[in-house]
């Protein structure tokens, strides 16, 4: 942690026992009053000089007004000129016909990097945006970088808080599309730096829904909400029509915020808005604070995992979703996502709400996940179970994905053996290249 110097030496000169002066009352009343002619002297002379100064002093010149091509800096990090412009508009030019033009915030994130490729190949316009904040390893963040500037994404580094940035984007680019994956991601770590979802996943959301609604044409917007939502709803499998009022964590809570936030600029601005519960997305290029990945680390380095259960030694399962399907629901969403209706931030119409599920439909439960990885890593794990803490967690999920199918034509195909499969390559190769080659 940086020390403060400056507070640390007005710490010290006030940090001492206050000393009262001992001296009889009257000599005090005596030094008072025999000072007196002095003290008006020196006022005297005092507010003179000050007289004197403010009027022989040349008057001071107005700050100069920065031009259209100044470079704005926030966070210390610089954006903005001609050359930053060109590679925007380079980013998000549209390489096919009906193609798209996105703005991706997020785009160094797990989902994020998988979304923007994807746009990417098949034609789209994409520009990225993340503020690569060092919840997890900003290495890896920076390692996904490399992969979108090879396929000609360029990744802004700036955040949705900045309202400057995000207009001059959308001064430089009319974006047709936004995909909002940028968020503050885990459970846990809400009980560390409640903070830091506040900021994000709402006050981040409002700033970005702010801009959009101001520009013509408005976007149409999809966000990545959360399958924790549902919360302690204990009907399975979850349904969007499910109550979701019973948040078991401030993630979750910020989330079902967002939702709350965005059917609002639908309703008085004509945002179309779209969003997708994900759940449990895993794969190549994951987070590493999901227990898939620091399960395979700690197995690979002989650690000690801990497996919890639930309430009379009951399973904990998830609907683990492959990446590549989440990538292909996020890619329909856009593909449906109906116009905006509103201009100047004013509603000419009603426009497009939509909420999706995206899982997998199979709930697997923690142990097999773990049974899965011992096989593919061959190395048997160590385990240590412990009770499901309150801490957030919920004890399963389970997608209902009958309206995605219905409207977006999802249809996940990778079960969670072949995904690990893949991931594990993908880390032997990234972490342990040795390994790989005897895998």
């Amino acid at each position: 942690m940086t020390t403060l110097s400056h507070i640390d030496n007005i710490a010290s000169i006030t940090a001492g026992k206050f000393k009262p002066d001992k001296s009889p009352p009257y000599i005090n009343r005596l030094r008072y009053h025999s000072s007196l002619p002095k003290l008006t002297l020196w006022s005297f002379l005092f507010l003179a000089f000050i007289f004197l100064f403010f009027f022989f002093s040349p008057p001071s010149s107005p700050p100069p007004t920065p031009s259209a091509a100044t470079r704005h800096t926030v966070r210390n990090i610089s954006w903005g000129g001609a050359v930053w412009e060109r590679r925007v508009r380079s980013s998000a030019r549209v390489r096919s016909r009906a193609g798209l033009s996105v703005l991706v915030t997020g785009a160094a994130g797990f989902v994020g990097s998988h979304v923007s490729i994807a746009l990417k190949r098949r034609g789209d316009g994409v520009l990225g945006l993340d503020n690569f904040n060092s919840y997890y390893d900003t290495g890896l963040k920076m390692s996904r970088k490399v992969l979108l500037d090879r396929v000609g994404v360029f990744v802004v580094d700036g955040d949705i808080n900045d309202a400057d940035l995000l207009r001059k984007l959308f001064d430089v680019v009319p974006f047709t599309h936004v995909m909002h994956l940028a968020a503050q991601a885990g459970v846990r770590y809400a009980m560390q730096n409640p903070s830091s979802y506040i900021r994000s996943n709402v006050a981040g959301f409002v700033n970005l829904l702010e801009v959009c609604k101001s520009v013509n044409p408005q976007p149409s917007i999809v966000w990545a909400s959360s399958s924790s939502v549902y919360g302690l709803n204990s009907k399975v499998p979850f349904s969007e029509k499910d109550r979701t009022d019973r948040p078991a964590s401030l993630y979750a809570a910020t989330k079902k915020a967002g939702e709350a936030i965005a059917h609002t600029y639908n309703h008085i601005h004509g945002l179309s808005l779209t969003g997708l519960r994900f759940f449990t997305v895993y794969g190549p290029w994951g987070r590493p604070d999901m227990a898939y990945f620091f399960f395979t680390r700690d197995i690979l380095k002989g650690k000690q995992i801990t497996i919890f259960e639930g309430p009379d030694h009951t399973t904990v399962a998830r609907d683990f979703t492959y990446i590549d399907d989440i990538v292909r629901g996020c890619l329909s969403a856009l593909d449906t996502a109906k116009k905006s209706t509103g201009s100047g931030g004013k509603k000419k119409g009603a426009a497009q709400f939509r909420i999706f599920n995206l899982g997998n439909t199979s709930p697997i439960p923690v142990g097999k996940l773990v049974s899965i990885l011992e096989k593919l890593l061959k190395v048997k794990a160590k385990k240590k179970v412990l009770p499901l803490p309150s801490n957030g967690d919920v004890q399963f999920t389970h997608a209902n994905i009958s309206l995605a199918r219905k409207e977006l034509g999802y249809k996940p195909s990778i079960d969670l053996e072949t995904g690990l499969k893949k991931f594990v390559k993908w880390y032997l190769t990234y972490y342990d290249p040795k390994k790989k080659n005897a895998w």
